[in-house]
């Protein structure tokens, strides 16, 4: 019960990702904190208010004028007893509202009305979101003190690719968990070098090689290594993601500047993890004008890349080497392979040919193989999870290397 008697007032409006703040209220619930939801009449149009009476086992509060309790002022007693407010999914309507200091319904009435800390988390198209109107709106609530729980870019309801997916519900839930508590820093004082997302091979100005690696991996475990206490280091590939706060990040493109960011680091690190999808091979030959399309059959020559865990391995001293092995067939054998022949003090590995399972995906499901033979395999989880895991992991490699 992480979050053990905890008030949360989670503020639902019309959105199509009103359905995430159900699971959200289950999780926290479950957590052990008491949930009241305020919902609008808009986002009653997208999810009902008896799923989260089911799930917070409260009420739920969708009207100012009409209370639940005889001589209750209902959004003036929320307001105060609140530990905090989370609005989430913030729709560009709401988050005006708010902006304006309108107080026209159950949500910007109990908002306006509270002193405890307040998150929005917006979801919606991704034109909408840049529009100045609404990017304004933002930073008048930030200025205000509330904080902006970013949304993610990729894939949205509507059909456009871009910024405006909600966060996903354990990604708020970690935040949650991290506000109330003060995680234990077990990695105080350990540098650590961390690989993420593709690289990218040039063949002329305008195309390039890469792979379907999106860094969200990379990425979340970055935010956990930091939040554990961890100086972190971020080698970057190209990604959309955001930097996690105290991230220390340097961005490249191709295999060979990874390789040379690395290198000129590593020996000041007591961990390197490479959980970036580095390309193999690059094209020979970069043309520096656009090649033109010809008639027949195109052929392209492709040279190896420097293979940046293998020269980890060699070089490695008292440091811990983690890697990554994804695969598509005889995971197992592949990986072990891959743990022997660079030196590796772990891997982590995947099928990315499972369902839910490697790049692009918000989840993962991982088996981690060692040395001396011992292995621990995953169920599918987020991979905000599966980051614990291995930051979990990595803790213990150090305990045992601190006693040898």
């Amino acid at each position: 019960m992480t979050l053990g008697n905890k008030k949360i007032v989670l503020c639902v409006t019309g959105s199509i990702a009103a359905y995430k703040a159900a699971t959200l209220t289950s999780m926290l619930t479950k957590a052990g904190a008491h949930v009241d939801v305020l919902m609008t009449d808009s986002a009653k149009q997208f999810i009902g208010p008896a799923t989260f009476q089911a799930l917070s086992r409260h009420p739920v509060n969708d009207n100012l004028f009409i209370e639940k309790k005889e001589g209750q002022i209902a959004h003036i007693d929320l307001a105060d007893q609140a530990d905090l407010f989370i609005v989430a999914p913030a729709s560009s309507h709401t988050l005006s509202k708010l902006a304006q200091g309108e107080a026209g319904d159950m949500v910007s009435a109990t908002v306006l009305a509270t002193k405890a800390p307040v998150w929005i988390a917006p979801a919606m198209n991704v034109n909408m979101y840049q529009h100045p109107a609404v990017q304004a709106n933002i930073k008048k609530l930030i200025s205000y003190g509330y904080r902006l729980l970013e949304p993610d870019e990729g894939y949205l309801a509507c059909g456009w690719v871009g910024k405006g997916r909600l966060l996903e519900p354990d990604i708020i839930f970690s935040q949650i968990e991290s506000f109330f508590s003060s995680p234990k820093k077990t990695l105080d004082g350990k540098k650590v070098l961390l690989t993420a997302g593709p690289t990218r091979e040039s063949f002329d100005p305008v195309r390039y090689f890469t792979n379907y690696s999106s860094g969200k991996m990379g990425y979340s475990l970055a935010h956990v290594l930091q939040k554990r206490g961890a100086e972190v280091t971020l080698i970057s590939g190209p990604t959309y993601l955001k930097t996690p706060e105290y991230v220390t990040r340097i961005n490249v493109t191709s295999a060979i500047e990874m390789f040379e960011a690395v290198m000129k680091r590593e020996s000041e690190m007591d961990a390197v993890i490479m959980s970036a999808a580095v390309a193999d091979y690059r094209p020979k030959e970069i043309f520096h004008q656009k090649m033109k399309k010809q008639e027949g059959s195109l052929l392209i020559e492709m040279v190896r890349n420097p293979d940046i865990l293998l020269e980890l391995g060699k070089r490695k001293d008292k440091q811990i080497l983690i890697g990554f092995a994804a695969e598509t067939e005889h995971l197992e054998d592949y990986a072990k392979e891959k743990l022997r022949k660079k030196n590796l003090d772990m891997i982590v590995a995947n099928n990315i040919a499972e369902e839910g399972s490697g790049f692009e995906k918000d989840t993962n499901k991982v088996c981690f193989y060692y040395p001396s033979g011992r292995y621990k395999s995953f169920e599918l989880m987020t991979k905000h999870h599966v980051s614990e895991h291995i930051v979990d992991a990595l803790e213990d490699l150090f305990k045992v290397s601190d006693l040898s």
